[in-house]
């Protein structure tokens, strides 16, 4: 998930969830088929995912998509 640490001094430290090309991704909110699991095909500040049910793809912006993201699931392929 997304942190947000508060420090001394107004300084803000940002924690980024490690999403690399190949995970599957259970979102929070299912998709319109009733699916949450989802498969990362390109990761930069756009994200690209495919659900794994209908096969429908979606690129999201990276902060959109890290607050939607419930549990990452490793690559079963590694």
């Amino acid at each position: 998930m997304l942190y947000l640490y508060i420090l001394f001094r107004g300084v803000i430290s940002i924690e980024i969830l490690k999403i690399n090309a190949g995970d599957v991704l259970e979102l929070k909110k299912p998709h319109p088929c009733g699916n949450k699991l989802f498969k990362v095909i390109r990761v930069g500040s756009d994200v690209r995912i495919v659900c794994l049910e209908c096969g429908r793809d979606m690129t999201l912006d990276r902060i959109k998509l890290e607050k939607a993201t419930k549990k990452i699931l490793e690559d079963q392929d590694k």
